[in-house]
């Protein structure tokens, strides 16, 4: 008899993925199981201030009204089971809204839901403990608007053991949507450590949705048929391993650099990728091609997580405005960069006429000038540019002075100004994110389902079952001798992939060797320094350097990157997307015979 494996289809990789995932998994990807992955710091808060302004809101409404009500009656009768965290702040409206749609279809569905995330009952408590920020230590902020604890995959195995066909929760980490079906279907103990991380990797793989089947793929013009792109489904056996693909007929592309560039998305240090359930290694991970469209993936450790949920907190910290304006001609770039300054030196001038302080914070980008790659944008002034000025301040009415003042710029300033978008520029709140870490000991995760109630005890490992996590490799670089009469020079592009992004205010960047040859030159001369020293521009902090032998790929993480960071930062790209694009840029050394080229003469 065949061992017994799981299909996992992942529809969705935040709030405003695309509405074809789901019936697209559904019809044609033969799943026992679909998950959706809807939330980030900004959700969440956003998410309370609805609810705030009407209690039946606060959860992603489109996985109801769009998700669930294009595939609800095949899920059904194909006994296909659900799992979301599309509950955001509110989960039991999500789950009312959710049966009042089944009922609307005919259709009859056991619905769960997880609460037990949200920690605003617990601020005066923690608060009065010294709670302060994760990195930082500093206190917590007098006023916030929601704080969360990122909940485990156990609440969600408790619903399905109970016979839910569809569990909602709150916040949860990304990955327990899957790894919570892994542990009702395989029965894993919560100290199969090693099983554990396989299943959370399973779920880090397809939490992204197509960012795992060629979304944002280095090679991007190899990746075929991007209106027909298909999400990403894992099939996963009783070990823990798992083969990535996705459905037949599909889109896209799964090779062991689009699931290797997935798993790098984000990790931070690889021996200690921190979950409630488990802290995962994925050092010795290996992916392997598995036919068309297919690779596994097997090599996941685990050992004890620690006694602590993260939990994220946001807060108000005044009023932000983004203004954007389009400038044509000659120096387009240097136009641009004037017109910004201008609009600044005014409008402060009228913020001290009426004796309010100054901006709390300014960024003035120049689009289309690479501005972001720093010293090494192309020479060559573009013709065209878009202005960005984004700025904060903590009185409203101060930003939507600014706002009126942007409109002069047609008239006042640089020849060749047209707008950008709709009009004036509209005035938010600043809503900034804080991170902590509180014992899991006072929670109390609940599973509810018509009408009964189940409490998941948050199972602490004693201390002495913990294995330290291992610091950075050390930077050996005698490998590699650099001669210049037999190596070439070109962008790291040439040798390896590369994908990016963010955990607040830090960027980690992932570089995978295009081939194993490459490695004694990459590490030689992709070190920790030469990394800061290209991207100094961007990065204020420090940067540490992790090495992924089972994948021939480092992970660099980029402290003080990201100006910021998430909704703390100005700049037009907060999360670091583009970050391991502008380290791809850079100029290394490699053997011509290596590359398959003749060195130059």
């Amino acid at each position: 008899m065949a061992a017994k494996t799981v299909r996992i289809g992942g529809a969705s990789g935040f709030w405003g993925d695309s509405s074809v995932g789901a019936p697209q998994l559904v019809e044609k990807g033969e799943i026992d199981y679909l998950v959706f992955d809807y939330l980030a710091e900004l959700t969440m808060s956003l998410l309370a201030g609805a609810k705030l302004r009407n209690p039946e809101l606060g959860y992603a409404t489109d996985f109801v009204t769009t998700a669930m009500a294009a595939v609800l009656p095949a899920v059904a009768r194909r006994n296909i089971r659900v799992i979301s965290n599309a509950g955001g702040v509110n989960p039991r409206a999500c789950a009312a809204a959710l049966e009042k749609l089944a009922a609307s279809l005919g259709v009859q569905v056991r619905i769960a839901v997880v609460t037990g995330d949200d920690a605003m009952p617990l601020v005066d408590d923690l608060r009065e403990r010294g709670a302060g920020h994760m990195t930082t230590g500093e206190r917590l902020p007098a006023r916030l608007l929601s704080a969360n604890a990122y909940l485990g995959a156990a609440p969600i195995a408790r619903a399905l053991d109970e016979g839910a066909q569809i569990v909602i929760t709150g916040r949860c980490v990304d990955s327990a949507v899957t790894l919570g079906a892994l542990l009702h279907e395989f029965g894993w103990r919560a100290t199969d450590w090693d099983r554990l991380a396989g299943g959370s990797l399973a779920g880090h793989i397809i939490e992204c949705g197509c960012q795992a089947t060629g979304g944002l793929h280095t090679d991007w013009d190899r990746v075929p048929d991007w209106a027909h792109i298909g999400y990403p489904i894992v099939e996963c056996a009783e070990d823990g391993s798992f083969t990535v693909g996705k459905p037949a007929g599909t889109g896209g592309l799964v090779s062991r650099a689009t699931v290797g560039e997935q798993l790098l998305y984000e990790i931070g240090d690889p021996a200690a990728y921190l979950l409630p359930d488990v802290v995962c290694d994925f050092r010795e991970v290996r992916i392997a091609d598995a036919g068309t469209d297919r690779v596994q993936v097997r090599g996941a450790r685990g050992r004890a997580p620690s006694g602590q949920f993260k939990v994220t907190a946001t807060y108000a910290a005044g009023y932000r405005c983004n203004a954007d304006l389009l400038v044509v001609g000659f120096e387009a770039a240097a136009k641009a960069r004037r017109s910004g300054d201008a609009m600044l030196q005014r409008t402060r001038d009228l913020l001290a006429a009426r004796g309010w302080e100054d901006f709390s914070g300014t960024h003035i980008d120049v689009l289309g000038a690479e501005q972001c790659y720093g010293p090494r944008a192309t020479p060559t002034p573009p013709r065209q540019a878009v202005l960005r000025v984004a700025v904060t301040h903590p009185r409203k009415e101060a930003l939507e002075l600014f706002a009126k003042e942007i409109a002069a710029a047609g008239t006042s300033w640089a020849p060749g100004t047209t707008g950008v978008g709709g009009g004036r520029p509209s005035v938010s709140m600043s809503i900034r994110q804080f991170p902590l870490l509180v014992d899991k000991a006072l929670f109390t995760p609940m599973v509810e389902m018509e009408g009964r109630t189940w409490r998941v005890p948050c199972d602490v490992a004693a201390p002495d079952t913990a294995v330290p996590a291992p610091s950075a490799v050390p930077e050996a670089q005698a490998e590699f001798a650099i001669g210049n009469d037999e190596t070439l020079e070109v962008p790291l592009i040439r040798l390896a992939w590369g994908r990016s992004g963010d955990k607040g205010d830090i960027s980690n960047i992932g570089i995978m060797a295009r081939h194993a040859r490459y490695l004694p030159a990459l590490r030689a001369q992709l070190t920790a320094e030469a990394v800061r020293a290209h991207l100094a521009h961007l990065v204020d902090g420090r940067v540490t350097r992790y090495e992924l032998p089972g994948i021939d790929a480092f992970n660099f993480v980029c402290e003080e990157a990201l100006g910021g960071g998430g909704m703390a930062s100005l700049r037009t790209d907060p999360l670091g997307k583009s970050m391991a694009q502008l380290l791809l840029g850079m100029p290394v050394r490699v053997s011509a015979r290596l590359l398959g080229e003749a060195p130059p003469t």
